[in-house]
């Protein structure tokens, strides 16, 4: 596990609320000169506890109205081959997310589409026809209550 300071918390947390403040923005929050903190995100950068920082687009507002996670279990061959599941998981631009889990699911993928009919078109024609699967259980969120990228960093 890295091991953050004090103005390493703070200089994450100020990233996490907005990445486009300048280092010396950054700096003046959390009582550090620009160069020090500059040194210190570059730190946080190469030692990969920042893995990039990203535009979040408002799904709905481009069109991507449909949220759904699907549950799937992958048959005794399926489980033998994880990695040819999920090689072809990660070209699905539809898929967001991708978890491995224990328990009577193998993985839980959050797929964003335009619709439901898109959701159904991706369903039948990319991701049941995937080698291995047993069982794809499908639930349509219907409301978002929260959704946040910022971690949790305690004192």
């Amino acid at each position: 596990m890295f091991q953050m300071d004090a103005f390493e918390r703070k200089i994450i947390r100020e990233l996490q609320r907005d990445a486009n403040q300048t280092t010396a923005e950054i700096a003046s929050k959390v009582g550090l000169s620009p160069s020090p903190c500059w040194r210190r995100i570059d730190r946080l950068e190469r030692e990969g506890v920042i893995r990039g920082r990203v535009a979040i687009i408002d799904r709905r507002k481009i069109g991507l109205s449909a949220h759904i996670f699907a549950q799937v279990r992958l048959n005794a061959h399926g489980r033998s081959n994880l990695d040819e599941f999920s090689a072809a998981i990660q070209s699905f631009p539809e898929v967001l997310d991708a978890y491995v889990l224990m328990g009577q699911t193998d993985f839980m993928l959050r797929i964003v589409a335009s619709d439901i009919d898109a959701y159904e078109k991706f369903f039948f024609e990319k991701l049941s026809k995937l080698r291995g699967i047993q069982e794809i259980t499908s639930t349509v969120a219907l409301s978002e209550i929260k959704s946040t990228l910022e971690l949790p960093l305690g004192e």
